[in-house]
């Protein structure tokens, strides 16, 4: 019976978002508590559902041998599905006061709603057919959000994601179909699918076909060098971004890769050749490039667009790693960069919504009008240096722990690259909190003498993610305890 709710945790946001658009709502707040209710309706039924444990392949749609629709849960769904399911209603709630003077705000609720639906689909798909199904509606249902205000910026940034994701879906197809070919099944099993009897001496060219998939996956994870759509991406409603980059889009490249690497190619054929290096030097890579692009930049959403790039490839470089302690490392990050992530784009994006402005040099002695943001945004920074005591630094330490088990000598140089990025890391994030509460002698107070922080709505979830930030550091040895079971395939 439970199966059959995995249905309904998909269906509700998708259904409750189309009849959104055509409800005919008499106030906006009605329209708000609706749009909330079946949210967090949908969350309560995805925690029920992955704190019942594991279970069979649901099968919803069978097309020809065994190629179906088909849904379960498993340790990586729990992982996923859990944090898509404590944030979506939170970014909700925030969306609700940012986009209060917006048009068509029910259509943008729709969307906002169907995007939902269809990441809980991808975290719950069974197979690599039925993720990529999700996968490429996940496309469709953002790109509305992306070109929302419908200004030129926002059509060209969309045209540009959608250009980069429909390649990556080629990219990504080529993996689903020597899967088929030379898998014993498409569903997902720790440890991979491949027959070696059906391969036999095409083992270089299924290396080629993962790096292709891996690129494929590779662009909503924000990879370099097919990375550029998103910093672009940032011109859509701060809502918006703050899923793209912390939990919906980027979050589900990743956990193709993760799929990909570990229940379909499996780390037992991968680990070792040359496909391993090039994947894991081009997370290294993107590390450090994010981060040096974010220093230089000045547009307050686009810096933390670039450190989303960066820090996504920490995720990957767990997963490139190929060991039980690298996705240990991956998902911790995973889980603690989205909490962070999240926190300081809707930091920012109450800066803009305030104050009507978007650079960093906009910001100078905004801390003490306000504190709360400001605030928030200092320890969401702190910890994505890596401060310890806070979320990042469990994750980094996990992985850089990993690279030395590995005994790899180019994980070794992963290591490195997390330390030039932590440095980096503390210049581009810290730099925005010294000019907001220690502005320059010169600095005119009353430019800034109409700001403050804003209403409940965006102040709340701000709040809660800054202190998951905190217990995340503090409380972290139950949740690491969780993924060790996950990464040995024991969920």
């Amino acid at each position: 019976m439970s199966q059959y709710w995995i249905l309904v945790a998909i269906l509700l946001p998708m259904v409750g978002g189309v009849a959104t658009r055509f409800i005919p709502f008499k106030k906006e707040k009605q329209m708000f508590f609706f749009v909330e209710m079946y949210m967090i309706i949908t969350s309560c039924i995805v925690w029920g559902l992955i704190t019942g444990g594991t279970t069979e392949v649901f099968h919803v749609v069978h097309f020809v041998n065994d190629l179906s629709i088909s849904f379960k849960i498993d340790g990586l769904t729990m992982v996923f599905a859990g944090l898509v399911s404590v944030l979506w209603p939170l970014a909700t709630l925030y969306a609700f006061e940012y986009m209060e003077h917006h048009d068509r705000q029910n259509t943008f609720f729709m969307f906002y709603s169907l995007a939902y639906g269809v990441t809980l689909g991808i975290s719950f798909a069974s197979d690599m057919l039925s993720m990529y199904f999700f996968y490429e509606l996940l496309t469709l249902s953002t790109v509305p959000l992306v070109m929302h205000s419908l200004e030129r910026d926002a059509i060209l940034a969309t045209r540009k994601y959608l250009y980069y994701s429909l390649g990556g879906a080629a990219f990504a197809l080529m993996g689903l179909v020597f899967l088929i070919v030379y898998g014993d099944t498409l569903e997902f099993q720790f440890g991979g699918v491949l027959n070696m009897a059906k391969i036999g001496g095409n083992a270089n060219m299924l290396l080629w076909i993962y790096l292709f998939a891996f690129l494929g996956f590779g662009v909503k994870a924000a990879i370099f060098p097919v990375c550029e759509w998103l910093p672009t991406a940032g011109v859509a409603p701060t809502p918006v971004t703050a899923l793209l980059h912390a939990v919906a889009v980027v979050k589900a490249g990743v956990f193709g890769i993760i799929r990909l690497t570990y229940y379909s190619f499996g780390t037992g054929f991968l680990r070792g050749t040359w496909v391993q290096d090039v994947v894991m030097i081009l997370a290294m890579f993107t590390a450090v490039y994010g981060c040096s692009r974010a220093v230089k930049e000045s547009h307050i959403k686009r810096r933390l667009a670039y450190s989303t790039v960066s820090n996504l490839s920490y995720i990957i470089f767990g997963v490139t790693i190929m060991t039980p302690l690298g996705l240990v490392g991956a998902l911790c990050h995973m889980v603690c960069h989205a909490v962070m992530k999240i926190c300081s784009f809707m930091c920012a994006g109450a800066f803009m919504h305030q104050t009507g402005k978007k650079y960093i040099f906009d910001m100078d002695g905004l801390g003490r009008k306000m504190p709360i943001i400001f605030v928030c945004l200092g320890l969401s920074g702190a910890g994505l240096m890596g401060v310890p005591g806070l979320a990042g630094f469990i994750s980094k330490w996990n992985l850089a722990a990993a690279a030395v088990d590995s005994k790899n000598p180019v994980a070794y140089v992963g290591i490195v690259c997390l330390l030039i990025s932590a440095l980096l890391t503390a210049i581009y994030m810290m730099s925005i909190v010294m000019r907001a509460f220690f502005p320059p002698h010169d600095f005119d107070k009353n430019t800034i003498r109409n700001a403050k922080d804003p209403g409940w709505k965006m102040c709340l979830p701000i709040i809660i993610c800054a202190v998951f930030t905190l217990l995340l550091g503090f409380f972290s040895t139950p949740l690491v305890q969780f993924f060790r079971t996950v990464a040995v395939g024991v969920y």
